[in-house]
């Protein structure tokens, strides 16, 4: 590497899909050089999770590496990919093995209260796990700058906390969720959802959008906003519910969360000076029956599946327009 070039880094567990590829890409518009990383991490499962299933395709995303390398779009950016990081996990836990259980010994990162709540409520080792990959990662790539996607929210308050807290010499740049026809974020997980249960998983976004629009027409109280998703997942459950266990997909509500940008806490009235960090996560249950033929995901669609996302809600547009005559007013 050249003196004064940067570097932008873009850590992935593979099995890639247009959401990594658009953080590639923003990297590449940033950075001279652009490394990527392809590592499943143990320790951010936990020791029930989906481990031992999570989809390893590291030919295929090196084959897609390659492809990005070659688009045009390299033609107008600063930089392009040149190296991809595949280390084992004896590499990234050379000492004890790395453990998966709450108490379980190792060297781990803990960024709290952030990474007790929401996600890591559910999942209370993910975010342990999360930040201490990472932490290794930064300190082997050593990059100006790191990306992550706005999908993952949680996760970019909690790299951004330890990058803070540890002094870092890196940046964290968060780019927007790339989504599907319908709606729904692009993940990795997905490749777990067959046709039936692929084509109830729009009812998170759905749910988060309607809050959206109670926002935008003027509600600001937690219990009004809110209501808003649990209709739409309710009446969307009561209609999976009510067809034969050969045609429904049944789903629970995790958690929606209506946070303060800033420090991502619980908030009862948004202030729209502010606005608000809107989120939810819902669990995709097991088909209870299958037919034959039918087009199952990865599992045979035999596994919960979890599906988060999320909206930033900004200032509604009518008090942009009010504040801005105001503030323009004689």
């Amino acid at each position: 590497m050249l003196a004064g070039e940067s570097v932008g880094f873009v850590p992935t567990m593979g099995a890639l899909h247009q959401g990594h590829l658009a953080l590639i890409r923003q990297a590449a518009q940033e950075n001279h050089q652009v490394y990527v990383s392809i590592y499943v991490n143990p320790t951010q499962f936990g020791v029930n999770e989906d481990f031992g299933s999570y989809p390893q395709t590291l030919q295929a995303d090196l084959q897609q590496l390659r492809s990005l390398a070659n688009d045009s779009w390299n033609n107008d950016s600063l930089g392009q990919i040149t190296a991809v990081f595949t280390p084992t996990t004896r590499d990234m836990y050379p000492g004890l093995k790395p453990s998966s259980e709450v108490d379980g010994p190792g060297s781990f990162v803990t960024i709290t209260p952030l990474s007790s709540i929401l996600e890591g409520a559910s999942r209370p080792v993910f975010f342990r796990g999360v930040a201490t990959v990472c932490m290794k990662l930064f300190n082997i790539v050593q990059p100006d700058m790191v990306y992550f996607g706005q999908k993952d929210v949680q996760q970019t308050y909690v790299i951004q906390r330890m990058v803070n807290d540890f002094h870092l010499n890196t940046r964290v740049r968060v780019v927007p969720t790339v989504r599907e026809q319908d709606g729904v974020a692009m993940s990795s997980r997905n490749v777990y959802l067959g046709k039936r249960r692929r084509k109830v998983a729009p009812i998170l976004i759905r749910a988060l959008r309607a809050v959206r629009t109670e926002y935008v027409n003027g509600a600001t109280k937690r219990d009004i906003l809110l209501s808003a998703a649990h209709r739409v997942v309710e009446q969307e459950l009561e209609r999976q519910t009510a067809l034969p266990p050969l045609r429904r997909a049944l789903f629970e509500v995790d958690y929606f969360s209506l946070a303060d940008p800033l420090h991502l806490t619980e908030v009862e009235d948004v202030n729209p000076s502010h606005g608000a960090v809107l989120s939810g996560a819902i669990k995709m249950l097991p088909l209870e029956e299958s037919y034959e033929d039918e087009v199952l995901g990865i599992g045979g669609d035999k596994t919960t599946v979890r599906l988060i996302d999320n909206i930033r809600m900004e200032m509604p547009s009518f008090l942009r327009k009010s504040k801005s005559q105001t503030t323009s007013s004689p």
